[in-house]
């Protein structure tokens, strides 16, 4: 509409354009936090329903990234989406602080402790230095909208949590789910640590590949098994390996007790150890495969092949040290890789320590904790072993047991801070027994019958997890991390008989002053003049995964917002089920029996556009911060929303200004919502809804109906799906339809008359609606709304409660009857459109159309009948004729025709009509628009 001195009712708003978020939001959170908005949700909800979305810890190490700012929004969406629902939906924020990448940052500050820094001054320095990072990331969270109590967050650092977190092991050592061990486990050799499986990664990795030959002690006793008579030549047993610093360790060759093996008959041209013939024992299924790999110039099965049970037992030499290297049996041995003969060294890998403790076989430990050899161990002592795999290798040759040689790239476990390869290495840890007093029957049985995994893929990724995991490794060799504090017979290694009443005395004490409190306690101080020196005190430290696993019993448990209720939900990414989704399942069953969890619901990972993962060498990282300084964080929340999170998600700046224009559409929607109420006082002007005109109550019984599918959609996570009924309702069925509609009963009509009040009731519920539907999504922009809207309210829509004055689908003129009336219009607008492209037109308002309506179609007939006049404001025409349709063709139940109408246009409504001109003193206007300005005004009140 043109601006003239017709007073036309032009919308008015102070609503904001697009372009300010980066600008507005901060100031919009200063003041939330001035007022300490968090309380006062807090206080809207007293005595409402708990909803507990438990916080996963971040490590408090470094900036966010994007990975922080997606998982934290999703946390904040759902938890404000319940609280609009009307629950009492606190959120507590929570931190990771110890820990070796924190240990490492400060030693690379201060030095290493005990040798550079006091240890206890070393501890200082890393709680001061996780706390800034604590408040550094704490801005960054609190930038993104995310609401929660961050002048109390929960630190694992906090002395009480770290007197907690003793207790807890206390528990799990009364409920006898922990023991000492001396089994192989992940080593760091960076670390100089034992690893968690959850601190394990695989990466890809060059390593040698080696087919060693281990000679049968009794080379008669060894070929008769097989029925050969013919003992003149060699007899040896293949093995592979890709760790040839390992073999030094070797103690065994496993076999499987079910798979046949197979004498061959072997020379190898290439190699002047086995030029001439030997028996080699292999699989006899892979007897082939290892002659292709190794390059056999002949090779021949002998004999009958054997199973592997009928071996057992049989004696070969070690290659370099001669000792017995007896045939054992092992399920663990397969046919994917190698020779079916499986190197065993029982210091190195769990299998070869589990098979070779149920024969009786022991350790060697001939590995110190610097990763080196010892000095009893000929040949190689003092080597890292990693730099021992060459010199190996040469021995071997040396010795005439080398069969062949080449290297391979394949999936090795690596450190997940360090990225360096990590081994498996046999030395005292503490263990959580997951067959220890029932801990993973117990735990099995809350996965899968307590609680619910969102996606459903979840529950059988951790169930498998679950069902093959090792003991868990709770020991670590660090100074930053909270202790165990038990004490160990020097000669028999027991537990202190007062073990609990020890923990609890040293959880008292780190209440107090912190975990130095247990490095600082003597023997005497803590068991008694006469057990001090009867007792060695434990110097490892805590698995963090141990820490952040714990909060069950830390924080949830304790923080008296929570009522000592179990968390509704864990949400983290996909990784945390072998991480903290693990970690806390295994503790809350192993202290209570049942899971802390009753919903866990998991992310992907963000990738770049192209699906890869984001890395700074390839130039395809975005920071949330950045993001926000360029179009704020309302953009950066939309993103998430709409995305699937269930799988790997994708970012780059051509989805982020797909993100803007979406907003863009939601936003200018609600702009002309609000600017059109514009002196509009719902106290005193809101039409009653049997009052309103038919389209005024279709739209606001279509929003009804958008509610209840939004409403399900938050209760299911599936925020995707809002954010797409987002889209519709406010570029389809209100920017393309409705809003259109109305516009000339707003911009034309007299301020009071029922059919401006009409629309703008219909408006006025709408945005009360879609504000709130809005509101955990885009949350600075809900409140710029909320503001905005007329009528008393809470001062935030984050204490507001679901829109219920929304009515039920109008039973006089039902969808169906609009569904027909929406398809009629989609005809007419192709009609119309081809009149402009002919350029008949310029506008629809330059049109007349007629509507043939077939005798089958009586909802339609109906519903046009019941608009009256009315029905060519829906159609955006200035003359809508309604005629029977005959001679319809099949199945046909309208057809719409349209022409250019010839009369003149209005100079105030746009319209054409042939009253214009007709009155003296308005010679440019139609006569509805001088009855609007002079008369009584337009009252266009149907049923």
């Amino acid at each position: 509409m043109s601006e003239n001195n017709y007073n036309l009712n032009l919308p008015q708003t102070d609503f904001p354009m697009r372009g300010e978020l980066p600008k507005r939001e901060p100031q919009m959170l200063e003041q939330w936090y001035k007022d300490d908005l968090y309380q006062l949700i807090r206080k809207s909800r007293e005595n409402r329903p708990l909803y507990i979305l438990h916080d996963g810890p971040p490590y408090a190490n470094g900036t966010i990234h994007l990975g922080h700012a997606l998982n934290k929004i999703l946390k904040d969406i759902i938890i404000k989406s319940k609280t609009i629902e009307g629950f009492d939906s606190p959120y507590v924020p929570g931190w990771d602080c110890h820990g070796l990448p924190i240990e490492l940052k400060v030693e690379s500050l201060v030095g290493k402790p005990g040798i550079n820094i006091d240890a206890s001054e070393f501890r200082k320095k890393c709680r001061e230095y996780a706390l800034e990072q604590v408040n550094l990331q704490r801005n960054d969270f609190k930038r993104l909208g995310v609401l929660g109590d961050w002048d109390n967050p929960y630190l694992t650092m906090d002395y009480k949590t770290e007197a907690e977190i003793i207790r807890t092991l206390g528990r799990l050592v009364k409920n006898g789910h922990m023991f000492k061990g001396h089994k192989p486990v992940y080593w760091c050799v960076d670390c100089k640590s034992a690893l968690a499986e959850a601190e394990v990664e695989y990466r890809d990795k060059k390593s040698e590949s080696i087919y060693v030959a281990f000679e049968a002690k009794d080379a008669n006793s060894v070929v008769t098994k097989f029925g050969v008579t013919d003992t003149s030549i060699p007899t040896y047993a293949v093995i592979w390996t890709t760790t040839p610093w390992t073999i030094p360790g070797n103690r065994a060759i496993s076999l499987h007790p079910e798979l046949e093996y197979a004498l061959v008959k072997v020379k190898l041209d290439n190699n002047q150890y086995f030029a001439n013939e030997q028996y080699f024992i292999l699989a006899k299924e892979l007897v082939e495969t290892v002659a292709e790999h190794c390059k056999f110039s002949s090779f021949e099965v002998v004999g009958t092949p054997v199973l592997g049970k009928d071996l057992e037992l049989l004696t070969f030499v070690h290659p370099l040290f001669g000792h017995d290297v007896p045939f054992l049996l092992g399920e663990h041995v397969g046919l994917d890789a190698g020779t079916g003969l499986v190197h065993t060294a029982p210091d190195y890998g769990i299998e070869d320590f589990d098979v070779c403790k149920k024969y009786g076989i022991g350790l060697t430990n001939n590995i110190n904790d610097d990763s080196e050899f010892k000095a009893d161990v000929p040949k190689f002592a003092g080597l890292k072993i990693f730099d021992a795999n060459v010199p190996v290798i040469k021995e071997l040759a040396y010795a005439g047991r080398l069969v062949f040689k080449s290297s391979i790239n394949h999936s090795y476990p690596h450190c997940w801070r360090h990225k360096t390869p990590v081994v498996f290495r046999a030395t005292p840890q503490w263990f959580i027994g997951m067959d220890v007093a029932g801990l993973r029957n117990s735990v099995l049985n809350e996965i899968r019958n307590e609680v619910s995994w969102i996606p459903a893929w979840g529950e059988s990724r951790i169930d498998n997890m679950v069902s093959g995991r090792p003991d868990w490794c709770i020991s670590r060799q660090r100074t930053w991390g909270v202790p165990i504090p038990v004490f160990t017979h020097k000669e028999t290694g027991e537990l202190h008989p007062n073990t609990l009443d020890i923990i609890e005395k040293v959880a008292q004490l780190v209440e107090k002053d912190s975990i130095q409190a247990w490095w600082d306690a003597s023997n005497e101080e803590l068991l008694g003049k006469e057990d001090a020196d009867k007792y060695t005190k434990a110097k490892d430290t805590l698995d963090v995964w141990f820490d952040s696993g714990s909060t069950s019993e830390t924080v949830t448990k304790l923080r008296p917002e929570f009522k000592g209720h179990k968390a509704n939900m864990y949400l983290e990414g996909s990784d945390q089920h072998r991480g903290w989704f693990m970690s806390s399942i295994c503790i809350g069953a192993g202290v209570t029996g049942k899971a802390p969890y009753k919903e866990v619901l998991t992310h992907g990972f963000i990738v770049d556009g192209n699906g890869q993962k984001m890395s700074k060498s390839l130039g395809n990282v975005i920071v949330p911060q950045e993001v926000n300084e360029k179009y704020g964080a309302d953009i950066l929340r939309l993103w998430v929303a709409q995305t699937d999170y269930t799988t790997d998600i994708r970012v780059s700046d051509e989805i982020l200004k797909r993100s803007v224009d979406q907003y863009r559409r939601i936003r200018n929607t609600t702009r002309f919502l609000l600017a059109n109420l514009n002196g509009f006082d719902p106290a005193k002007h809101a039409v009653p809804f049997d009052q309103m005109l038919s389209v005024d109550r279709y739209i606001v019984s279509l929003a009804n109906s958008y509610q209840t599918q939004i409403r399900e959609n938050y209760n299911s996570y599936e925020l995707h799906l809002i954010v797409k009924a987002l889209m519709q309702f406010c570029s389809v069925d209100l920017g393309s339809f409705y809003l259109d509609t109305v516009k000339d009963r707003i911009y034309t009509l007299k301020e009071d008359s029922l059919a401006r009040r009409s629309a703008q009731t219909a408006m006025y519920h709408v945005a009360e609606a879609l504000v709130r539907w809005m509101a955990p999504i885009l949350s600075f922009t809900s409140q710029e709304a909320w503001e905005q809207l007329p009528g008393e309210r809470d001062k935030y829509v984050f204490t507001s409660y679901h829109y219920e004055n929304l009515q039920p689908n109008d039973t006089e003129l039902n969808d169906l009857s609009w569904k027909e009336l929406l398809l009629v219009r989609d005809q007419a607008n192709v009609a119309l459109e081809n009149l402009r492209k002919n350029k008949t037109i310029g506008s629809s308002l330059d049109a007349e159309l007629t509507v043939y309506v077939s005798p089958k179609a009586p909802a339609l007939a109906k519903a046009l009948e019941t608009l009256a006049s009315e029905a060519k404001y829906v159609f955006l025409v200035s003359k809508l004729n309604v005629k029977a349709l005959e001679n319809a063709e099949g199945e046909e139940l309208f057809k719409v025709e349209a022409k250019k109408f010839d009369a003149p246009k209005c100079n105030r409504c746009w319209h054409l009509d042939p009253s214009v001109g007709t009155h003296a003193e308005h010679e440019e206007l139609c006569s509805r628009c001088v009855d609007n300005l002079e008369g009584e005004g337009e009252t266009r009140h149907f049923a």
